[in-house]
């Protein structure tokens, strides 16, 4: 395997010539996979090439532990470039060549249209462009707290266990995350990242100049990057300026850097050089025969076509690697008495400190989060314990969203907190390919549903249980009080898996058990995904609910009984993913349910049940309540009364259903 790591101040013939002469196989491989495939993207494939053979040639990575605890990141943002990536890492030795080429985006193959994790090599599923450097920049943050104090700020330490690089388009940089990942890398001192650049100036649409007009090179220095500009095509020149920008021989060696490589869309190929039609345009075979002898490469169509017709039907899998969380020191629940009134937040942060205290005190363990809302979600005891694994990323969710989702698969448990609107709604995206990436990201988010009252219909977010439960990753959890809360976030601390986490704003009773004699949530219930929790018993009548609206319902239940004489059973569906289907299936038994939630009753609870119930074959009578039109502004009492959440308006609802 061909093998430079920067042991040279430049290169010599021989090394020239090696590299030459991988581009040239890299090159034939490209075009003969994506021509084999009809589709993909040769262009950008080609003119990345010299970037990724430096990379690779360099970097402190090995095809024999791709996943080595030590070894360097390597980031591809533009993940359309999957071919130049497939060619490159089979060039040494990371995966079969002839596999990467004849089964390239055929279903089944792990060699998909945009660079995923089932290549040994590629570090996070890429493709939607504008997030590659945010999650660099997390593992970035990674390396930084593997060897950082726990007990002193982050930006007060200098050190990194491992470099990262990225490698980008240059139509990309036209997203805003992008600006967002820069600011977090250098308030940060990342000085571990180097970012590069692939400006061939052209994009899918032409000229990156006709679709977008954008200074790139001033964007990145006004964030405060080392800026190097250099001939992407002359190796010693590129070479170059990687070793000094990987070993922070720059003038400002405190910070990152970024290399903007001059390249050519086509590189290598005349007749397609500098054309913008070749970004997502494949060659025929007659074509492509001429283009492999102007590049001077083998023409192995052929015979690997015959390898490709010889596939089996493929299978659906993602065989990606999973990099489980730590096993930390959970600790016994707070129980919260009946006389004590708080909001789920505030049992949310006294968990967190206490996860700091006892998982942080001599290496970074747990780490949090934060957007601009530390006082709001309540971090402020984590962050007075743990200064270095606050992570303050400031009003710049997308990129904390991916920031957190990779720093969670480099050894660490992580979460998330901002308001449901911002760390949901706004970043469904980017928390959609978290779970793609099977991160292991703790999203906690407070002020969900009306219950943030006052700040109106732009922050009441009442759809972000359907968004994330639309995903095949998410595990979604709401607590009903603040007892359940605390047992929620032990149990998910050190849990696989991308969890989510609502809660309102409000100071909330605990829930009692049935008798009055303490909380119902005492020391001896848990909290087990997937199990809902019948808090009141009852055979005439059933209510579902979730969330803060479970307090409402076990009020509701003793106003139908002093009225009515019935009973109706309240069960607590506070976990919705997995959700419990017994449970609902019992609870049809009685002959009536009610589903209550702070939430769209089509996309949350509501449809879940009667999802739940089709599914069985059970026909029984079911009404849901819940958020069915934009509230609005308003004391969250107010709300729930108008849309008949509170107790009254659901006893209401449960006597006149039954008559």
């Amino acid at each position: 395997m061909f093998r430079l790591g920067f042991s040279t101040d430049q290169l010599d013939d021989a090394q020239i010539a090696a590299l030459e002469r991988l581009r040239i196989q890299c090159s034939s491989d490209i075009l003969t996979m994506t021509s084999l495939a009809g589709s993909g993207h040769p262009g950008g494939s080609l003119s990345s090439l010299p970037a990724l053979l430096l990379l690779y040639a360099n970097a402190k990575v090995s095809p024999d532990e791709p996943l080595a605890a030590d070894r360097d990141r390597l980031f591809v943002s533009h993940g359309h470039i999957s071919p130049a990536m497939y060619s490159v890492l089979s060039a040494f030795g990371y995966c079969d060549r002839d596999e990467s080429i004849y089964s390239f985006r055929r279903f089944g193959s792990q060699f998909g249209g945009h660079v995923e994790m089932g290549v040994p090599g590629v570090e996070w599923n890429t493709g939607n462009l504008g997030q590659g450097l945010s999650a660099a920049v997390g593992s970035a943050i990674g390396a930084r707290l593997a060897v950082a104090d726990p007990k002193k700020d982050l930006r007060e330490q200098s050190g990194a266990a491992w470099k990262v690089a990225c490698l980008m388009g240059d139509g990309e940089q036209q997203k805003g995350q992008l600006a967002e990942a820069r600011r977090l890398t250098v308030k940060y001192g990342c000085n571990n990242v180097v970012a590069i650049v692939d400006w061939n100036k052209l994009q899918i649409g032409g000229d990156i100049e006709q679709v977008m007009p954008h200074d790139i090179a001033a964007d990145w220095a006004a964030d405060g990057w080392n800026v190097i500009e250099v001939d992407g095509h002359d190796w010693n020149a590129f070479y170059g300026a990687l070793k000094a920008a990987w070993n922070n021989e720059t003038d400002a060696p405190e910070r990152p850097t970024v290399i903007l490589a001059r390249t050519i869309m086509s590189y290598g190929i005349p007749s397609m050089q500098g054309m913008a039609k070749w970004h997502g345009q494949t060659l025929g075979r007659d074509a492509l025969r001429d283009a492999l002898a102007e590049l001077g490469g083998e023409d192995r169509f052929d015979a690997l076509e015959a390898k490709r017709d010889a596939m089996p039907k493929g299978e659906l899998h993602h065989n990606f690697p999973e990099v489980p969380p730590p096993k930390l020191q959970i600790g016994p629940p707070i129980v919260y008495g009946l006389d004590k009134k708080t909001d789920c937040r505030s049992a949310y942060g006294a968990v967190m400190t206490e996860l700091a205290d006892a998982n942080n005190a001599e290496r970074t363990q747990v780490a949090a989060f934060s957007a601009d809302l530390e006082g709001s979600v309540k971090l402020n005891g984590f962050h007075a314990s743990s200064p270095a694994g606050f992570i303050e990323g400031g009003i710049q969710e997308h990129n904390s969203a991916t920031a957190s989702g990779r720093l969670s698969r480099e050894g660490f448990s992580v979460f998330f907190s901002t308001f449901g609107i911002f760390g949901v709604t706004e970043v469904f995206n980017q928390q959609r390919l978290n779970g793609f990436n099977r991160a292991n990201l703790k999203l906690v988010c407070t002020h969900c549903g009306t219950d943030v009252g006052e700040d109106g219909p732009t922050h009441q977010v009442v759809d972000y249980a359907g968004l994330l439960r639309s995903t095949f990753d998410w595990d979604v959890y709401f607590p009903a009080d603040p007892n359940q809360c605390d047992r929620v976030i032990r149990a998910i601390a050190d849990r696989p898996g991308s969890q989510f986490v609502g809660m309102g704003r409000s100071k909330l009773d605990a829930i009692s058990k049935p008798d009055g004699s303490g909380p119902f949530y005492d020391g001896t219930v848990g909290f087990e995904p997937g199990r809902a929790d019948v808090v009141r018993e009852g055979d005439d009548g059933a209510i579902l609910a979730v969330g803060r609206v479970v307090g409402e319902a076990v009020a509701a239940h003793d106003l139908i009984f002093e009225r009515t004489g019935k009973r109706i059973r309240v069960v607590n569906m506070a976990s919705l993913r997995p959700y419990d289907a017994d449970a609902i299936i019992d609870a049809a038994d009685t002959g009536f349910v009610l589903t209550a939630e702070d939430h769209h009753p089509d996309t949350g609870l509501g449809g879940l049940t009667a999802l739940a119930l089709a599914d069985a074959g059970i026909a029984t009578r079911l009404h849901r309540a819940g958020i069915d039109e934009w509230p609005g502004s308003g004391k969250p009492d107010d709300i729930f009364a108008a849309f008949q959440l509170d107790a009254e308006g659901l006893a209401t609802r449960v006597i006149t259903a039954l008559g």
